[in-house]
């Protein structure tokens, strides 16, 4: 019994070294890059891209107050309720003392200044794909926007999802920077693929909450718990008619080639794409119709 209990002891401790090693955060190594000044106008374009203020400014916010990122918005999942940090340049409540290497890591590793991992709901699985360069550019023009001085509210998850470091783990299956269309026309698949992040809605999940990839763009369940997000492969039975050319309207307008118009989340993210160049909407139409074909899924 006596080596029993001695055996449990040191399984239990090793299994414990495991544990911590494996989930420790994982830092991206210095670079240069992130010393120089960067870019404010390209920022800017990363910024909308990216869509940062539609997560981080004030729900419902409009013109200006846009670019207010006190955070604040509560995010509905089945993981629990997240909500959205103070990303203003408030040097004691926001990021305003972050460097250009603080925000890469936290949005290619999801890893905080301090080394605590970030939830998911940070769509870093996504924005992994980042060029350093445009991190860099990203942090200087948050650096132009007002200060907001706003306590960050606590998530309101249940255990075991409190519980940060399993995050790690997560991390392990589900975060890297590899092309999901590596033959897609690179221009689009890094805007689909990495800065719009466009997956993190209009793909399913696994039960672990990791895309799943066999199912790319195909469409996915509101993770608020009404409705769905469509499909937007080739497959679709709507979406999947339109031309390039029409995608592109959409885009810029909302308005879908039936003069239908676009709603619920889509209002923002066309809003931010509307203010892009051209190319870049050009870019993401071209990656959309070169993928797989998927078919909808089946009503529940």
């Amino acid at each position: 019994m006596r080596r029993v209990i001695k055996f449990c002891a040191v399984a239990a401790v090793l299994a414990a070294a495991a544990f911590f090693y494996l989930t420790a955060p994982n830092r991206l190594p210095p670079d240069p890059i992130y010393d120089l000044p960067g870019d404010v106008q390209a920022g800017a374009r990363i910024f909308s891209i990216a869509g940062c203020a539609s997560c981080h400014m004030a729900k419902g916010a409009t013109g200006k107050a846009k670019l207010l990122l006190g955070g604040g918005q509560e995010f509905v999942s089945p993981f629990g309720t997240f909500v959205a940090p103070n990303i203003s340049s408030d040097v004691d409540t926001g990021i305003g003392g972050w460097s250009a290497y603080d925000l890469a890591n936290a949005l290619l590793r999801g890893i905080s200044p301090e080394g605590s991992h970030y939830y998911p709901v940070l769509p870093y699985a996504s924005y992994a794909r980042m060029r350093p360069a445009d991190v860099v550019d990203l942090r200087a023009y948050l650096a132009t926007l007002p200060a907001v001085s706003q306590v960050n509210a606590p998530h309101d998850l249940p255990l075991p999802f409190r519980l940060r470091r399993g995050l790690g783990l997560w991390k392990l299956l589900f975060l890297n920077d590899d092309a999901i269309m590596p033959e897609a026309p690179a221009a689009g698949r890094y805007l689909v693929e990495g800065l719009g992040h466009c997956a993190e809605c209009h793909t399913p999940r696994n039960l672990m909450g990791g895309l799943d990839r066999t199912r790319w763009l195909a469409g996915a369940p509101n993770p608020a718990g009404t409705g769905r997000i469509p499909n937007i492969t080739p497959g679709a039975r709507d979406v999947g008619n339109w031309s390039a050319a029409e995608m592109v309207f959409y885009f810029e307008t909302g308005f879908t080639p039936d003069f239908d118009t676009a709603g619920g989340e889509m209002v923002e993210v066309i809003a931010n794409l509307s203010t892009l160049p051209a190319a870049d909407r050009e870019a993401i139409a071209a990656y959309l119709k070169s993928i797989p074909a998927l078919n909808d899924a089946p009503s529940p």
